[in-house]
């Protein structure tokens, strides 16, 4: 089982910037795809960003050019950079974990964190 831990979530203008971060801990060498997804009130969690081991990243295209997803493979870590947050991008921020295909183990789910743009 892998366990994630995220933080950086707070209440920012638009405009404004944050960062956000998850660590993992557990069975982290059965981690694959690491990111980001996000959820709004009466909405559906929607992809944010992710990040495989090698570096290759795909975004969701309502943040294409505004956020950067990164990840440090030694500590196990993922960051999300946030740049010129608008009101839509509130939500709750969870982090995920894909593990390789091979375990056969479910995804991993942090607890998220909540970012809050005001306008």
């Amino acid at each position: 089982q892998v366990q994630l831990v995220e933080s950086g979530g707070d209440l920012v203008q638009a405009g404004g910037s944050l960062r956000l971060s998850c660590a993992a801990s557990g069975n982290t060498g059965s981690i694959n795809v690491m990111g980001w997804f996000r959820q709004a009130p009466g909405k559906q969690r929607e992809l944010v960003a992710t990040v495989s081991p090698g570096g290759y990243t795909n975004y969701g295209d309502s943040v294409k050019g505004r956020f950067t997803v990164s990840r440090d493979n030694a500590k196990l870590t993922v960051h999300l950079q946030m740049n010129s947050l608008k009101p839509e991008d509130t939500a709750v921020y969870y982090c995920y974990a894909q593990p390789y295909a091979h375990t056969a183990l479910p995804p991993s789910w942090g607890q998220g964190t909540q970012v809050t743009v005001s306008s």
